[in-house]
């Protein structure tokens, strides 16, 4: 299994980065762009959840949606999905991500959060690269949580 890393620093509070990641109304008014739909198709964001990821066309000649399996959550920080469906399942499998909103200590840096993604992964199709595509949406799109 290979793993891949990425973060950028917001300029928001961890416990807002992390509402506004777990609530699918904002989340898809975000940017729209990189992601134009977000609902849980089932469940309510606990473990077992299913949630529905649809791209929006600044990368949807890469992936169109995902369907993402909640496996863990450790509320106000981090949740980590395992992706059931859609066609990074095809790339990849298992391909595993999780988010993480990090506090920034220090008295200048109340109002700031790192954002964390993480990707746990198997190559399953020939000749398939590393998701690079994966992180830089994903972190482009960490980046408009600010």
């Amino acid at each position: 299994m290979e793993t891949m890393k990425g973060e950028v620093v917001l300029n928001i509070p961890s416990e807002k980065a992390w509402e506004m990641y777990r609530n699918n109304e904002i989340l898809s008014k975000i940017n729209p762009d990189l992601l134009s739909a977000a609902e849980y198709i089932q469940g309510d964001g606990a473990p077992g959840s299913l949630r529905l990821f649809k791209l929006g066309p600044a990368i949807r000649n890469y992936v169109n949606e995902s369907v993402e399996k909640i496996e863990k959550v450790e509320t106000g920080r981090s949740v980590t999905y395992e992706v059931i469906g859609g066609d990074l399942k095809e790339m990849y499998d298992p391909y595993r991500v999780t988010f993480s909103f990090i506090p920034i200590e220090g008295d200048n840096n109340v109002n700031k959060c790192i954002a964390e993604w993480k990707a746990e992964f198997k190559v399953s199709a020939p000749a398939t690269p590393p998701p690079e595509k994966a992180k830089d949406a994903a972190l482009r799109f960490l980046k408009s949580l600010i």
